[in-house]
């Protein structure tokens, strides 16, 4: 066979063509936008970055003159580290009495028949816009009666109170997505109604509660107005209130231990997020939930 023929015999090949979608000017527009957006929130963290190792920070960013003096007067400092223990119980308390109450309360309103609930969720997410401030005045007059202020526990209750609606409005849409079937299966086999709530709905509902427990622990963790009206100890105050105080409340902005301490601030989120991000999936598991 000659080279001709065997080049023939050879399979045709054919010329995909991918199509570029053209780039116009909308499209253009919004990244431009949402670069100037990205923009906006990383120039401040590159600022702390560069600030906490610099031995003379200032408004601008610059290259840092290296040194770890900033993160040895705040590591050094007692009032900070204090901050960070009280704002780990105020908002550890707060996360924790609000999951558990909004679990309680999204359950029957997920599963149970009660007259004018669509009115009573719309009144829940309609107080979950509602802003704290208005209710300061009232709640430290009543915080005063009861002999309730300079307590982080107490403190926590009107936090967990103020991030209860959302709470259950979030829980409430993850329980709808878990199917009945499976509770009435389990009623079947004579299960009360808290043991199918502890059994069946809990485990199904882990991405929802990690989502709820996240939000109400960001929140309730760089809270300061509620904090700041209702303690005045030194002993128990949070970290905002720290940062605040970095800030000039003394009457000199200390640019290098306010980008050290904010950056400790804010690692436990981060650490937060990294451990509990695996429960991100986006949809539920039932693998295992319905045997054959």
């Amino acid at each position: 066979m000659s080279a001709v023929q065997a080049r023939a015999a050879l399979p045709s090949r054919k010329l995909i063509v991918v199509p570029y979608r053209r780039v116009s000017l909308a499209a253009l527009s919004t990244n431009i936008v949402l670069i100037m957006l990205g923009g906006f929130f990383v120039l401040p963290m590159l600022w702390m970055l560069l600030a906490s190792v610099d031995s003379n920070p200032g408004w601008a960013i610059k290259l840092p003159s290296l040194t770890l003096a900033n993160f040895t007067d705040v590591l050094g400092t007692a009032g900070a580290l204090s901050s960070f223990r009280s704002s780990l119980i105020l908002a550890g308390t707060t996360t924790v009495v609000t999951t558990v109450l909004a679990m309680l309360a999204a359950y029957p309103l997920s599963r149970q028949h009660i007259p004018l609930k669509r009115s009573f969720m719309l009144v829940i997410l309609f107080a979950s816009g509602l802003p704290v401030s208005m209710l300061l005045v009232p709640v430290y007059q009543l915080y005063v009666t009861l002999g309730w202020l300079d307590s982080l526990y107490t403190t926590a209750l009107f936090l967990a109170a103020s991030s209860l609606p959302f709470a259950i409005w979030l829980l409430k849409n993850f329980i709808d997505a878990v199917p009945v079937e499976l509770e009435q299966a389990a009623a079947i086999d004579g299960a009360s109604t808290l043991r199918i709530l502890r059994q069946v709905v809990l485990p199904l509902t882990v991405p929802g509660i990690v989502v709820t427990s996240i939000y109400t622990f960001i929140n309730a963790w760089g809270a300061f107005l509620i904090p700041f009206v209702l303690t005045s100890s030194p002993d128990n105050q949070v970290g905002s209130i720290e940062i605040y105080n970095f800030m000039g409340s003394h009457g000199l902005f200390q640019f290098g231990d306010l980008a050290v301490f904010s950056l400790l601030f804010s690692l436990p989120v981060i650490v937060l997020y990294l451990v509990m991000s695996r429960y991100f999936s986006g949809a539920f598991n039932f693998s295992g939930a319905v045997r054959g």
